[in-house]
């Protein structure tokens, strides 16, 4: 049973990104968290001492902005119940029933497969992710650890009986850089695509630097888009700032103590000709299995969550809400998850 839940955290994904280039993996999938791939050693430790201590692997590009993203909450509205069953070491399903009054109301099925390759301790590949709905839309995902540097993920998505999206990414971890080429709904014949290549490279120990290049091409239109990040991991902080055509991208993250952190966004869209800035805070109450999200924005939407873990039965309870002043909207939400 590790193997599984160990591939299939229920967590929420993070929230997405500011509106700009790239792509994003379709609405509906769970991306199972998988640690970074360890490279083999490559030499002794007469030699690693003779040069000194070698930089640490930066992670992926995609990552830079998701330790601020996370302690924001996540918005829901309406009744869901979420029932997961594991069928044995390396198969799990899961039951989704979501109870809506703004949208229409949905049941999704859910099954995750964990493989025998085991590359870690609670890593084990392949892994194989997909829910459909009632209306017959699909998303899937396959990722698969190649060789001990090397990973490749296939997602796909339908709505309803029609194919709409897919994209291929291959990544490579180095010693100190990763390296990420992402294909996105080609098509030969009609000579249209999307083409995504990331690279974040470790200058120092804290100090990250990277770059993204967007290329699009359909018929009658052609262009690409860049933009540089760059990242700086402290102690206890995270700073990160991406910049390009497309706008401006900056977080903060700070852990304050082993209960409290806190993270701060600024997104700026061109494209939209708006700029915005979010507040966020996550405090775990490990005593009373409580967690608690608020956020606030420069848009006056203030939100929350609160999740409480009814240990030892395999029950968890949430509670969410968001007002936005502006609209004098208010949306709740009422989550239960079995197992």
């Amino acid at each position: 049973m590790g193997s599984v839940l160990a591939a299939s955290s229920p967590s929420p994904p993070p929230p997405p990104g500011p509106p700009g280039p790239g792509l994003t993996v379709p609405p509906g999938f769970g991306m199972p968290p998988v640690s970074p791939v360890t490279p083999p050693a490559v030499a002794s430790s007469e030699q690693q001492q003779d040069s000194g201590p070698s930089l640490p692997n930066p992670g992926a590009f995609d990552e830079c902005h998701r330790k601020c993203k996370e302690v924001f909450p996540m918005q829901m509205e309406g009744v869901r119940l979420l029932v997961s069953k594991g069928l044995s070491n390396h198969f799990q399903v899961n039951h989704t029933v979501l109870l809506s009054t703004a949208g229409d109301s949905s049941y999704r099925f859910g099954a995750t497969y964990v493989g025998s390759k085991q590359t870690g301790p609670a890593e084990f590949f392949p892994v194989m992710v997909g829910d459909m709905d009632n209306s017959g839309s699909l998303n899937a995902q396959v990722i698969h650890q190649l060789s001990g540097r090397i990973r490749s993920k296939l997602a796909f998505q339908t709505q309803q009986h029609k194919f709409v999206n897919w994209q291929g990414d291959a990544e490579f971890r180095g010693e100190d850089f990763t390296a990420t080429v992402t294909v996105g709904n080609p098509d030969v014949l009609v000579g249209s695509g999307i083409v995504v290549t990331h690279y974040l490279q470790s200058v120092t120990a804290a100090l990250a630097l990277g770059g993204e290049l967007v290329y699009h091409r359909r018929p009658g239109e052609e262009g690409a888009v860049m933009s540089l990040v760059g990242r700086y991991t402290g102690s206890n902080y995270v700073a990160t700032l991406t910049l390009g055509s497309a706008g401006a991208h900056a977080s903060y993250y700070h852990r304050a103590n082993e209960q409290l952190q806190v993270g701060v966004e600024l997104e700026a869209s061109a494209r939209m000709q708006d700029t915005s800035v979010s507040f966020g805070y996550q405090l775990d109450v490990p005593q009373a299995n409580l967690q608690f999200k608020g956020s606030v924005d420069s848009n006056w939407i203030v939100g929350a969550t609160l999740e409480k873990k009814l240990l030892p039965l395999p029950l968890s309870l949430l509670l969410c809400s968001f007002l936005n002043h502006r609209k004098n909207k208010f949306q709740c939400g009422f989550g239960v998850t079995i197992g």
